[in-house]
């Protein structure tokens, strides 16, 4: 069988070819899957998408034209796919529902303190030469209050981080971890964690309810100086209201892996290009926002656990099974 991969890096791609060599033809691709793109996965049984890729009803119909009857997501979240086209069109749709929690967890956490400690701008003078301390003081934690909005897999990691540094725990989620209440979380509601929590980590999905859920009533109950870590979805933050947060001096730190509009920038090397997006060249330029390029997945061991999962997919497709990470499943044989 013949699958196609989109987005695949340069690190990952010996990974997805061990993991379906024997057995299937894989062709890698850098590029996103996309309107522009979609011709290149005609003939493929098989497209293995990323979370950058579109996947819209326009997109579905052309691979379902083109012989493409399954989809089997290299992620956790799948807002980029029209599950409702995908089972129109009789597209079965996986995703992996769950890797190394302790990869996003570690990263939010060297964001917090990075922006904290003022990192980049020390290593920045360092390599200058210049080894002045003015503008690099930060925070002890011990003692601060860490809000943790999505108490999840990833977001009961990041709280058993926060623990050890010795914080104060506040939580805020649909259903509450007993990992984190054991650890002496409190779970609130929204406005009082935003109002009392120093650090915020944001592990929610992208759904409805949960689109900028920070948004400018929230940035507004938070402290002047908290610090305020994104590396679950982009949508999660308004980010428009965030640039005139902190155009007017609020916030001590931001660190975003993630970014509403990082689609088409994120993943690619635009080094040498105009920058269109004005709020992402804005946020750019405040001193104490960190921005990485949805990297926190990023380790050898999550990776692993992503490909050896979508291989497992596609091999549950092809046996006409379904399981927890099947999103659509394939249609009833006549």
């Amino acid at each position: 069988m013949e699958i196609a991969a989109y987005g695949v890096t340069a690190d990952e791609r010996p990974l997805l070819e061990a993991a379906f060599e024997r057995r299937h033809r894989l062709r890698c691709l850098e590029l996103t899957l996309d309107p522009d793109t979609v011709a290149t996965a005609s003939g493929f049984e098989v497209v293995c998408s990323g979370v950058n890729d579109v996947l819209d009803r326009a997109v579905l119909e052309r691979l379902a034209t083109g012989g493409t009857r399954m989809i089997t997501q290299r992620a956790t979240g799948y807002n980029n796919i029209d599950l409702r086209a995908a089972g129109d069109l009789g597209l079965t749709v996986a995703r992996v529902s769950s890797y190394s929690p302790h990869s996003v967890a570690e990263f939010a956490w060297a964001l917090a303190l990075a922006v904290n400690r003022r990192v980049t701008r020390a290593a920045t003078r360092t390599r200058d030469f210049d080894f002045r301390l003015t503008g690099l003081m930060g925070r002890d934690l011990h003692g601060l209050t860490a809000g943790v909005v999505g108490t999840g897999k990833i977001g009961t990691a990041f709280t058993r981080i926060a623990a050890g540094f010795g914080m104060r725990l506040l939580g805020y989620d649909v259903a509450q971890s007993q990992e984190c209440l054991a650890l002496g979380m409190e779970y609130t509601d929204r406005d009082r964690l935003f109002a009392e929590a120093d650090l915020i980590s944001l592990h929610l999905p992208l759904l409805p309810d949960t689109h900028h859920v920070v948004d400018a009533a929230a940035l507004g109950r938070m402290k002047d100086d908290a610090i305020l870590v994104n590396t679950s979805r982009g949508g999660l933050i308004d980010a428009h209201a965030l640039v005139e947060t902190l155009r007017a001096g609020r916030l001590d730190g931001v660190g975003l892996d993630v970014y509403e509009e990082e689609a088409g920038v994120f993943f690619f090397d635009r080094s040498l290009d105009v920058m269109t997006d004005d709020v992402l060249a804005r946020l750019m330029t405040f001193r104490n926002v960190l921005v990485s390029s949805h990297q926190a997945y990023y380790t050898r061991d999550a990776v692993g656990e992503i490909v050896a999962t979508t291989a497992r997919n596609v091999e549950d497709y092809l046996a006409g099974r379904t399981g927890d990470d099947t999103l659509v499943p394939p249609p009833a044989r006549r």
